[in-house]
């Protein structure tokens, strides 16, 4: 048996200039974090021939072409198995549709683990732009590039995504008092919302692609704003940062009706009247976690606390997607 998992992500900054419609002319630029949250994956050959699949529905098909699930069906073809003999088991941290990155962890996982099951070797960078090619070619997904390329490498990381599809990937060059803080600071609420990241990117994605001036404007600030974080935490001004996460969370509002709602605008506003610096929504928008720079902790927890948001702590994780058990 083969065990995989990878981690799940926040994002810290120029979050939406992954996605191709925009960094295909203009160039795209983000922060993101690995977190100590994961996605598994367990492969293995079954005694008898045919697809076993357990993830929040049960297959048992013959043929791949009958697989439902559309990345393991995609990630089997890729890997041309010609007589499947496969049980594929998944498990994860955190439910999908919250703005972690959910679909990004599993495909690479899922990659990973049955690479090593063809006995094949697959490094960091070559891991997400399969997982790309499965997710945003194969399966026509509105999505970016971050959430496969932040499973795949792990750690506290700058993306460059280069009009030729390219992407460069360098780690965030912030000191060890600057990750404690962040990890002491940051602290992140599950709303009870969840939502598919595709609905909400689709907008985004539709108007990009027509040269709309207000998206393009706002990408292009929000891209500004990305660069400005990475600045920012290298001179480890980590509550000027902060605030600068509010700013970044008014813009992406701007982008799609979709981005927010009612109660999520109460919290958020609830927040930064007791104890938050800046914050907003990770991934897509829509639902998900609630993502604050505290500058003062406990206050900002008890307040939560009351309005019944469950908190899920975190620490950075550098590993990136890993075999655990082969």
């Amino acid at each position: 048996m083969i065990t995989t998992r990878s981690p799940l992500r926040i994002s810290l900054g120029g979050g939406g200039t992954d996605l191709p419609s925009y960094y295909r002319e203009h160039g795209g630029f983000l922060i993101a974090g690995a977190i100590n949250k994961y996605v598994y994956i367990n492969v293995m050959r079954p005694f008898t021939q045919g697809i076993y699949l357990k993830y929040s529905h049960l297959e048992h098909v013959d043929l791949v072409a009958e697989v439902q699930h559309p990345i393991i069906r995609e990630a089997i073809k890729m890997l041309e198995f010609k007589t499947p003999q496969v049980e594929i088991t998944t498990l994860a941290d955190i439910p999908s549709g919250t703005g972690l990155g959910s679909s990004g962890s599993f495909t690479t996982a899922l990659l990973k683990a049955l690479y090593v099951h063809r006995m094949r070797q697959v490094e960091p960078k070559q891991l997400a732009e399969l997982a790309c090619e499965i997710e945003i070619d194969r399966l026509g997904e509105p999505i970016g590039k971050q959430d496969q390329y932040i499973a795949a490498c792990g750690g506290l990381t700058c993306f460059t995504f280069n009009p030729d599809n390219s992407v460069d990937v360098v780690p965030l060059a912030i000191s060890m008092d600057t990750k404690f803080d962040l990890e002491d600071n940051l602290l992140l609420f599950f709303t009870g919302f969840s939502r598919s990241a595709g609905s909400i990117l689709k907008d985004q994605n539709t108007k990009t692609k027509d040269s709309d001036k207000h998206m393009i404007d706002n990408l292009h600030f929000v891209k500004e704003l990305g660069l400005k974080s990475k600045m920012l935490l290298e001179s480890s001004k980590t509550k000027e940062f902060g605030a600068l996460m509010h700013e970044h969370w008014e813009h992406k509002k701007r982008r799609s009706g979709g981005m927010s709602n009612a109660q999520i605008d109460q919290w958020y506003d609830l927040g930064m009247k007791n104890g938050a610096v800046g914050g907003k929504l990770v991934g897509a928008g829509g639902g998900g976690f609630l993502l604050f720079y505290a500058d003062d902790r406990n206050k900002l927890r008890h307040a939560m606390a009351a309005a019944g948001l469950e908190e899920v702590r975190f620490a950075f994780d550098f590993e990136g997607t890993k075999v655990l058990f082969s």
